[in-house]
């Protein structure tokens, strides 16, 4: 199977590079980059040497000879490649938000200040988080080519950690909070004074605050997990802040969600903080127990054990999501921390991973190593 990568230079198209090299069903990749044309991919990376050699061509050369299409892309840029990968029979896998909201133009134009430009390829394309969407994905894969909206990096960490509670009506009424802090390399590859070292560095700051563009995407997939279980007329009340970490990958999220009467540990209330009681312990562990029992079949999301916390480096270079599960003082706010590398999870891993549920192949193929700690 040939495998074609459009926008191969950029972190997320070269983290591609990396793990569709050693996919054991990928026998050769053909990448294209406007800005390196005519360049090796491994003069540009040159860890890659001795283990990928190609050359950077033309995008429609790349269409040509490939059996699947993943685009890194700006938003806005990759809908007449899609076009011409429905034209060929071909699937398309996009990491921009082009194809995450489906038919809701107004959404998509709202937040991104782009019309589409295919409105009609929304009939072919589905939203590519696997856990919520899987049975979805394979549907319309079945019936012809089909185009995978790649989730956002922060919408995958913060949807995961906050699933369980949602389809299982853990989660009362009341704010949801996100608060979650991503390395810079989620900027992307492009100079900007943001990323320059002397600004990043040692320091931690938040970012668009109440209006960055992931808050609709997480919104509606914590309305699509409600509606699994107990519909409701209106969504989930969410305030997402982001913040820039000092770190190249990763991104942790913290959620606070509150929890239904039924679900709160009863512990008396309290002007003042009180350490940890055997009520909220109990009730600790059964929620615990819920994430546990509702990600026990999925390959990629590991619920940590009683204790553990949650943390960027042990999901390094993986397609891990790490959840730990924790109360407040007061018993009444489930405290959820979320953890991916926000290049795999939250952008090329979950990409092969849509490319193997649409192809058949095993769905950890290509995914397999072992988190690096280091």
């Amino acid at each position: 199977m040939i495998a074609g990568i459009i926008g191969a230079t950029g972190y997320a198209g070269v983290e591609l590079v990396r793990l569709l090299s050693g996919h054991p069903e990928i026998k050769e990749l053909a990448l294209a980059s406007v800005s390196y044309e005519g360049d090796r991919i491994e003069h540009i990376y040159p860890n890659l040497l001795g283990k990928v050699s190609a050359s950077l061509t033309k995008v429609e050369a790349v269409i040509a000879a490939s059996d699947v299409v993943f685009a890194s892309l700006p938003h806005g840029v990759g809908e007449p490649y899609a076009q011409a990968c429905m034209d060929k029979g071909i699937p398309f896998i996009d990491l921009s938000a082009d194809f995450r909201f489906g038919d809701d133009e107004a959404t998509f134009s709202a937040w991104y200040g782009k019309p589409y430009q295919y409105p009609e390829l929304r009939k072919q394309s589905v939203y590519g988080l696997p856990e919520l969407n899987r049975s979805r994905i394979k549907a319309l894969a079945a019936s012809g080519p089909v185009i995978i909206g790649n989730p956002g990096c922060y919408p995958t960490g913060a949807s995961l950690g906050a699933f369980p509670a949602l389809a299982k009506g853990l989660v009362g009424p009341g704010l949801i909070i996100v608060d979650a802090a991503s390395g810079v390399t989620g900027g992307g590859r492009e100079p900007a004074r943001a990323f320059h070292y002397p600004e990043c560095a040692d320091s931690v700051s938040p970012y668009k605050v109440g209006s960055h563009r992931h808050t609709p995407e997480i919104s509606r997939n914590y309305q699509a997990m409600l509606k699994v279980e107990q519909p409701q007329p209106e969504g989930p009340q969410l305030i997402f802040t982001p913040h820039l970490a000092p770190m190249n990958r990763g991104i942790l999220s913290t959620i606070y969600l509150p929890l239904v009467d039924t679900w709160q540990a009863a512990v008396p209330r309290s002007p003042a903080p009180r350490p940890p009681t055997k009520e909220i312990e109990e009730k600790t562990r059964e929620i615990w127990e819920c994430y546990a029992e509702f990600y026990r079949n999925e390959p990629f999301v590991r619920v940590l054990p009683l204790g553990s916390i949650a943390a960027t480096s042990r999901v390094r270079q993986s397609n891990f999501c790490d959840l730990s599960v924790h109360l407040d003082q007061s018993g009444r706010t489930l405290i959820v921390a979320s953890a991916i590398d926000n290049m795999v999870k939250g952008a090329a891993g979950q990409a092969v991973q849509n490319m193997n549920i649409i192809s058949g192949f095993d769905e950890t193929a290509g995914l397999t190593a072992i988190p690096a700690s280091f």
